[in-house]
């Protein structure tokens, strides 16, 4: 039949080809979103550099006290000089961060879960837009479930979250949750950050996987790649390295700052390598010098 005729089966990402959409705005997929939209992500991505380093210390909204995270009003304030955006609930934030610290602000606004139940696949939204706003939130972070127990509801979260954020002008940032019997594989990332960018959300916050410059190609957003688990900082930085070579927008370190055994220097080490263009290499040895002036 006609209609068979030159079927393309195999998927080409073309991940060598820059996103066609840009126009002149910094950041993927935001040309044709209203001004205050564009003024909240450039908050959050550097308009020199179209990338951001993000500091996430919202562990505590299901983990409670994270080592490394003990007192948040004496590990936050010393961090903040060297990161674009903070990735906080709103009690930490209230709390423990001084209002001067000019970063950018990733608000958690979903939750319902903690780690006493093993079960975070089911949240609901716990921040309403109106306290967004008076927190001056330059994103709302949903965890979404994709593939997971608790998928429907959190698309549902998500879909609440997005129709709000448009309403005021206040972009969503979809986080692709992998739980332990989850895959992580490029197959599964491909799915999920697509999906969630479908839904509506201005950024979305992922992993780093194999052929992830294909993962980064097919989402209409960009992506931001989440540290994960602490590593040793040279492998840290290597992440770090393999996400921006990879056309990631930046990095959301944790646990891999604060549970450095220098924090203040990892920081500024991830950021030579998001901003100013330093290999894993370079921004060791800038670690390493910083750490040892001490």
């Amino acid at each position: 039949m006609a209609d068979k005729d030159g079927l393309k089966v195999a998927k080409d990402y073309l991940a060598e080809v820059p996103f066609a959409n840009m126009g002149d705005f910094h950041v993927k997929g935001a040309k044709n979103l209203d001004w205050g939209m564009k003024k909240h992500l450039s908050n959050i991505f550097d308009p020199k550099t179209g990338k951001t380093v993000m500091f996430a210390f919202d562990h505590g909204y299901f983990m409670g006290s994270t080592a490394g995270l003990e007192r948040l009003d004496l590990i936050v304030p010393t961090l903040t000089p060297y990161v674009d955006v903070v990735m906080a609930t709103r009690g930490a934030l209230r709390t423990c961060v001084p209002a001067e610290c000019g970063c950018g602000v990733a608000l958690r606004t979903t939750s319902g879960s903690s780690m006493i139940n093993d079960d975070l696949s089911h949240e609901v939204v716990a921040v309403d837009i109106e306290d967004a706003i008076r927190m001056n939130a330059d994103c709302m972070a949903v965890q979404t479930f994709i593939g997971a127990d608790g998928q429907l509801s959190s698309i549902d979260n998500l879909s609440q979250v997005i129709n709000a954020g448009f309403k005021y002008s206040i972009p969503t940032m979809g986080v692709v949750a992998v739980g332990k019997e989850m895959e992580r594989t490029d197959r599964f990332f491909k799915l999920a950050t697509r999906i969630v960018a479908e839904m509506g959300c201005q950024i979305v916050k992922s992993y780093y996987c194999e052929n992830f410059e294909e993962v980064v190609a097919a989402c209409p957003v960009p992506i931001v790649v989440a540290g994960g688990k602490k590593l040793p900082e040279d492998e840290a930085l290597t992440l770090a390295y393999k996400c921006i070579q990879g056309g990631a927008a930046g990095v959301d370190m944790g646990r891999n700052i604060f549970q450095s055994t220098h924090p203040v220097e990892m920081a500024q080490a991830v950021r030579k390598v998001v901003h100013e263009g330093f290999t894993d290499k370079e921004a060791y040895q800038f670690f390493q010098d910083l750490a040892h002036r001490k």
